[in-house]
């Protein structure tokens, strides 16, 4: 079925209740013909980790906002709820999904470790706009699909503000690339999909020869390549993390 403003794909996006960063920067990477839908997933428990975790418990009744709309991959766009849960968790539930939809479910951790694979990374650093559990729990996560962290930036982040992550200034993440210049990676990416990412990244595609990614550009490459049906390819992720297509997009709506 051919949807009128999305005649190449249409994706329904997961976003996190608070998250202000998820649906502009999708739609700046999105090409011409793809589009997407939203649906905020919800929660009351207190803290952000149990919050995390009942985004998946949940999940069945927020994929079900979609309704029947002709969605070709379902993008779930937080990484946190995946280093909880873990990677046996976290594959069932894109099973499961899958199954019951007949739509792929994209999450944002296996986006990233797609792209890792795709360009043949394996020492990883990471920026990290994480509380330290948090931080601890993504290594182990990253470290489960097989690849060596060398080198975790924390951010600093503001308790005052309405959200400690969604509230990152776009500045603070490309100082956390300036701190890994020093170390030989075969890729640094950007967690969470909460902070700003693709100015840093636009900027700065590379940081001593390893290429910058985020999750939230990770996800994005790999839900358009989803409703494309396109097959991951290393020099396209790599013009993709330089700005083609997007970088233009960005460049017209920065404002400073």
């Amino acid at each position: 079925m051919t949807v009128e403003y999305a005649p190449n794909g249409l994706i329904g996006v997961l976003t996190p209740q608070a998250n202000t960063t998820v649906e502009p920067e999708f739609w700046l990477m999105l090409p011409p013909g793809v589009a997407m839908i939203n649906a905020r997933m919800t929660s009351d428990e207190p803290s952000l980790e149990a919050r995390l975790i009942d985004y998946f418990d949940q999940i069945d009744r927020t994929v079900e906002q979609f309704h029947n709309a002709p969605i070709g991959a379902i993008a779930f766009a937080t990484t946190g709820a995946s280093y909880l849960a873990g990677i046996g968790r976290e594959r069932a539930v894109v099973a499961a999904i899958a199954e019951r939809t007949g739509v792929p479910l994209i999450t944002a951790g296996h986006a990233v470790v797609r792209a890792l694979k795709t360009i043949g990374a394996r020492r990883i650093g990471f920026v990290s706009p994480y509380p330290e559990g948090l931080t601890k729990a993504s290594i182990g996560y990253w470290q489960a699909h097989g690849f060596e962290v060398d080198g975790v930036v924390q951010i600093a982040t503001n308790p005052d503000t309405f959200h400690p992550i969604y509230s990152i200034p776009a500045a603070n993440a490309q100082q956390g690339l300036d701190r890994l210049a020093g170390k030989q990676l075969d890729a640094i990416v950007m967690l969470g999909t909460g902070m700003p990412t693709l100015e840093p990244i636009l900027q700065r595609p590379e940081v001593g020869g390893a290429p910058v990614m985020s999750c939230m550009l990770c996800l994005g490459w790999a839900s358009i390549d989803a409703v494309r049906g396109a097959e991951p390819d290393a020099a396209a992720l790599l013009d993709f993390i330089r700005g083609k297509g997007w970088g233009p997009r960005l460049r017209e709506r920065m404002v400073k």
